[in-house]
């Protein structure tokens, strides 16, 4: 059986401003892979209405999950959660739960749970809470999207806290080889050994050391087995300098 897809939807100015710089992808990719789902697309969209529910529905109806990063916050720009309510036809308000987590946080530190920081109580009708144990501001999961904040230290935590709660399939397992080649050089012995190993992916990445061309290869599947194997044949190809 495949492994379930995902897809991750990045929202914010500020990210496609060059003023900030993500890197909730990449934490992502890494948990994604550690338990068998496979990101397939990562999207980045404005701070727009229109383009927020228009990326929510298309990711939606071709993956199986899909996960979002930005928006949630007290702010008049955090428009994440009216447009996830808006792609699904929910509608949306301060929920009792999230109200009671966010006035029991302000009132511990001493401040005033005010109209714009319980917007962050604002939830869709229908939708799960995902725990947030650093701000306390819960995201949420409505379908098959799962709502996290920007920040990225608030964002792994709420991965952390969600991603117990999904069914994962085969972890991708992957090896690395270094040749002191030029790609141009390894390109068909690779190209015949990827079409021997199908179920494999074989990836070719160049580099540069002291003026001197390179290659690293990465060998990904979900069969150690075969990951190794093709290794093997790899090294026995392209044996590395001693």
């Amino acid at each position: 059986m495949p492994n379930p897809t995902a897809a991750i939807l990045i929202i914010g100015d500020e990210i496609l401003s060059g003023r900030t710089r993500d890197v909730n992808m990449h934490h992502l990719a890494g948990e994604l892979t550690r338990i068998g789902i496979d990101l397939r697309e990562a999207r980045f969209v404005c701070d727009d209405r229109v383009a927020i529910v228009s990326a929510v529905r298309a990711l939606s109806a071709a993956y199986d999950h899909v996960f979002t990063s930005g928006g949630i916050g007290p702010t008049h720009d955090d428009i994440t959660a009216d447009c996830i309510a808006e792609a699904f036809g929910r509608a949306i308000g301060i929920r009792d739960d999230a109200r009671a987590l966010l006035e029991a946080h302000f009132q511990r530190r001493g401040v005033e749970a005010n109209e714009a920081r319980m917007r962050m109580a604002r939830i869709p009708d229908g939708a799960a809470l995902i725990d947030n144990p650093i701000s306390i501001a819960p995201g949420f999961s409505l379908e098959n999207v799962h709502v996290m904040a920007g920040v990225p230290a608030i964002f792994e935590a709420m991965v952390a806290s969600l991603l117990p709660t999904l069914t994962g399939g085969q972890p991708l397992l992957s090896q690395s080889y270094r040749i002191d080649r030029p790609e141009s050089s390894v390109a068909t012995p690779l190209k015949t050994l990827a079409e021997k190993y199908p179920e494999l992916s074989m990836g070719s990445y160049p580099f540069q050391d002291n003026g001197a061309y390179g290659t690293n290869v990465v060998i990904r599947g979900q069969d150690g087995t075969q990951v190794e194997a093709a290794l093997i044949e790899l090294a026995g190809l392209f044996p590395a300098d001693v």
